[in-house]
């Protein structure tokens, strides 16, 4: 029932992950010139590229078989990253908005929802991928704040 239930999702998963490379140059190119990430312009563009392409390829295995303290310590290490490049968190924090966007509108364009079932799978699809972006928010700031704290002395 499980895999079952999760046909349409691993379907969608595997078109996303196919189309990694120019989704990831898509997403980069938009972090390059959105006004909320006017810092990314400064960016090594291959680290950048790694980044994004990470999420890419690696969706599912991130959504169904990574553990919350895996996805946790991954982005931890994101926000101490981009606070050693001085970043600002706010554009951090669009960043991972921009790179969802894209995720979504890829995944709009596959429309590969035929029945109800298929739309209540792009439904249950969709919450996942909100439920790990909220997980990524919070744990980037998370290892940003860690960073910006005063050490003791």
């Amino acid at each position: 029932m499980l895999r079952e239930s999760n046909y349409l999702s691993g379907r969608l998963i595997s078109v996303v992950e196919a189309h990694a490379d120019r989704l990831t140059r898509d997403t980069v190119n938009k972090l390059q010139t959105s006004e909320h990430t006017p810092s990314y312009r400064r960016l090594p563009a291959g680290e950048l590229y790694s980044r994004v392409n990470d999420v890419y390829q690696n969706l599912g295995r991130w959504l169904w078989e990574k553990t919350d303290a895996f996805i946790q310590s991954w982005h931890i290490e994101l926000g101490k990253r981009r606070f050693a490049e001085g970043i600002p968190l706010s554009e951090v924090l669009w960043a991972l908005t921009l790179t969802k966007q894209q995720l979504i509108q890829e995944l709009d364009s596959c429309a590969m929802a035929d029945s109800a079932l298929d739309l209540y799978r792009r439904q249950e699809l969709d919450r996942l991928i909100g439920h790990f972006f909220d997980r990524a928010v919070c744990s980037t700031a998370a290892g940003y704040e860690r960073s910006s704290a005063p050490r003791p002395s």
